[in-house]
């Protein structure tokens, strides 16, 4: 069964070539495709030397300027399906997401049950190190919200560690994937949901980057928070089978 982690990228040149190398030192065999939007700091150069290396399991597309999360990931997945991908992977870059965890993402969907499984920060108590509380807080009450919103039977909605397998993708009509930041995570899930996909949570630990910026902003939050009952408001006129 093949398997494709897709990382966005934009200036993560202290962090792209260990999270490249740990994933290939996996036990379970994970191809990566790395969506660059025109990072200045190097970060594509690095890879393509990487590249020389894993000529058939490292893949790169670079675009120009920075177009969103959800552009990323939307581009990532049409991608995987062209080239015959079972199991489709999101994943940061900067290590908030630890690779090993990607082995029980993996497990969730190939051995048990899941069509959606989601590395969840929320469904064991708070699993985050590192964030300021203020950060802390306003994640995990923006979950909260969109479970009562949506009614969405997931603790963290906004978590963007997950696996997918290809038919939900197939599914999924991407071209109508409204947001494009923080509010994308949410609007996968709740689409994958509508659809009588099954959605687990696989409890994992998320730990802030230790090197490179932080692309989170508030407008990204704010973004959710009113994206979503428009999302939600928009689903009782649509057909869902």
């Amino acid at each position: 069964m093949s398997k494709l982690i897709i990382i966005p990228t934009y200036n993560e040149k202290e962090n792209i070539e260990k999270i490249i190398l740990k994933v290939f030192s996996l036990d379970v065999d994970f191809d990566i495709l790395i969506v660059d939007d025109g990072s200045p700091d190097g970060t594509a150069n690095i890879i393509k030397k990487i590249q020389k290396t894993y000529p058939k399991k490292l893949h790169i597309v670079e675009r120009t300027g920075k177009l969103g999360l959800g552009t990323a990931y939307i581009f990532g997945f049409k991608w995987a399906l062209k080239n015959n991908y079972d199991y489709i992977f999101e994943m940061d870059a900067d290590f908030s997401h630890d690779p090993d965890d990607l082995i029980r993402l993996y497990k969730a969907c190939h051995e048990e049950k899941g069509d959606v499984a989601i590395g969840s920060r929320y469904i064991k108590g708070v699993n985050i190190v590192n964030w300021p509380m203020s950060r802390l807080l306003m994640s995990f009450f923006a979950s909260k919200y969109v479970k009562i919103i949506t009614g969405m039977p997931i603790h963290d909605s906004t978590a963007g560690f997950k696996c997918y397998k290809r038919s939900v993708l197939e599914k999924i009509n991407l071209e109508k994937i409204q947001f494009v930041g923080y509010a994308f995570q949410i609007e996968m899930k709740f689409t994958a949901w509508k659809y009588g996909f099954n959605v687990v949570e696989v409890p994992v630990i998320f730990t802030d980057r230790q090197e490179g910026a932080s692309k989170m902003s508030g407008g990204i939050f704010f973004e959710a928070f009113f994206g979503v009952m428009q999302m939600k408001i928009k689903s009782y006129f649509k057909n869902w089978d």
